[in-house]
């Protein structure tokens, strides 16, 4: 709070916490600080972005909460809230030359999204035209084999946790160039 008094809004700051330390306590207590009223006269004297460099000082278990209000008001929700994952318009982003890759949070699992997309465009592993590998040891020549196979004849090659694969992943890398 000290250092904030030598920024001019908030000279004084110190003395009203002291002077109003009812109104601040129960502002600070807030289950909302950042939408709840501002003791005296900083409701009107600070900005939007003043308050949340007030909220950081104060109480930074708010900030986040605060940022996506503050940037959706300024910029749009489109900016804080995202769309749910749509696979069939990644699907129309791709082509048969564009691979898709998904980089994941631990728990995500696209395999039901790309499993069922397949289904509707009538590429199934029951077909023959999908093929699903986790990568690990031992591997990399069957993955190769199927994206030579597909890259001819078509068909879907799934390949998950590449990441396991580094050293593999140049190769796959110029596979695809040719393929």
């Amino acid at each position: 709070v000290k250092a904030l008094e030598g920024l001019k809004r908030y000279t004084g700051l110190g003395d009203s916490m002291q002077s109003d330390s009812d109104d601040w306590q129960k502002w600070f207590d807030s289950e909302m600080p950042e939408v709840a009223k501002l003791p005296g006269d900083y409701q009107k004297i600070l900005s939007p972005f003043d308050r949340l460099i007030l909220l950081r000082a104060m109480r930074p278990d708010r900030v986040t909460t605060a940022l996506k209000t503050f940037i959706g008001n300024l910029m749009g929700e489109t900016y804080v809230f995202q769309k749910p994952f749509d696979m069939t318009a990644t699907y129309n982003e791709t082509s048969n030359q564009t691979p898709t890759f998904f980089v994941l949070f631990a728990g995500v699992d696209p395999t039901p999204w790309v499993e069922s997309l397949g289904k509707e465009k009538g590429i199934t592993i029951d077909k023959g035209n999908f093929k699903n590998i986790s990568m690990g040891q031992g591997q990399e020549k069957p993955a190769e084999a199927v994206v030579e196979a597909f890259a001819k004849n078509g068909g879907w090659v799934m390949l998950q946790n590449c990441h396991l694969m580094q050293s593999w992943v140049p190769k796959l890398e110029r596979l695809l160039e040719v393929a």
